[in-house]
């Protein structure tokens, strides 16, 4: 199979039939094998009877429904388990990504070699100051942090070499940071195209304010998760080691004084009087802690056996 299409979705009822046609429209034209993998993220308004009908109609269209909602990364967990293309693409299912992209994005991978190919949006038709300054911000920020010299980390438009997205995890809300995670894997042929981003024709947007708090902090979860995730005492060890050695040579200070003074007949101050020693004290706890964090976190590292267990309620077509 040339293209696995895979597209999470909550609450598309309306966009579903133009989406799934279009795609047809431009994967048939071109005589690609192809799949569409709809994945239900609880959706309430239909779409899933939708789907079902759509699957009848169209055997290349597959489609997954969770019983509630698990969020857009839990749906592109299950999507890139099921997928079976070469080149794996993902796109939302709004209308505000445009299928005809597809084949270029194809192209980028098997013939430019790209393992990952993100898509920008360069033009917006986001509110500004809602979505497009924070978008801004956050993807500068990535930027600096990771390396990865990409302008949207977060478009929806993505295309993948099968490999990449069979060897890594997305969970949580890691969906933003993908080409992290991918470039943490080995695959570091990462790309970008401008890509034209379309007006909203039905709904609305299914992302609230908390992203602005998530986003960075995801940021940080994915940062640390790719370099310390087999080895997390090598960060909290060197920390707590570094605190505790600093509250010691302070406290080892202020005893130092105390003796010197007390040797040559002079009024020593009580250690306890000292705001220092308190200093001191908390940070050796401090330090104390944090090695026992890294020490725990090396115990049950890699352990979790359901952080991507969902209940699937139905499958059609798989």
């Amino acid at each position: 199979m040339d293209i696995s299409v895979v597209v999470p979705l909550f609450n598309e009822v309306e966009s579903l039939p133009e989406l799934t046609a279009w795609i047809d429209k431009v994967l048939t034209s071109r005589d690609f094998s192809y799949e569409i993998i709809l994945i239900d993220d609880g959706s309430n308004d239909g779409s899933w009877e939708l789907i079902e009908k759509l699957c009848l109609k169209n055997p290349c269209i597959k489609g997954i429904k969770f019983r509630r909602n698990y969020g857009k990364s839990a749906g592109l967990f299950c999507g890139f388990e099921q997928a079976e293309g070469d080149v794996v693409i993902t796109m939302d299912a709004d209308l505000q990504d445009s299928p005809e992209e597809i084949p270029e994005l194809y192209r980028m991978i098997t013939e430019e070699k790209y393992d990952l190919v993100s898509g920008w949006k360069k033009k917006r038709y986001d509110p500004f100051f809602s979505k497009n300054l924070p978008s801004k911000f956050y993807n500068w920020t990535a930027r600096r942090m990771t390396g990865i010299k990409i302008h949207d980390f977060n478009c929806g438009l993505k295309a993948y070499r099968k490999q990449v997205i069979k060897s890594i995890e997305v969970y949580g809300d890691m969906h933003r940071y993908i080409p992290v995670l991918a470039k943490w894997a080995g695959f570091k042929r990462i790309g970008e195209k401008v890509v034209k981003h379309q007006e909203r024709k039905f709904g609305t947007t299914k992302f609230g304010m908390e992203r602005f708090i998530r986003g960075p902090l995801d940021l940080l979860s994915v940062i640390f998760i790719s370099k310390f995730s087999k080895r997390p005492m090598h960060f909290f060890g060197v920390f707590g080691t570094l605190t505790f050695m600093l509250g010691f040579a302070a406290a080892v200070w202020e005893g130092a004084q105390k003796i010197i003074l007390t040797l040559n007949n002079q009024r020593a101050p009580r250690i306890t009087e000292s705001p220092y020693f308190y200093l001191a004290l908390v940070a050796m706890v401090i330090g104390t802690q944090l090695f026992l964090a890294g020490f725990l976190a090396e115990l049950n590292v890699r352990n979790s056996t359901d952080r991507n267990s969902y209940l699937i309620d139905q499958k059609t077509n798989i």
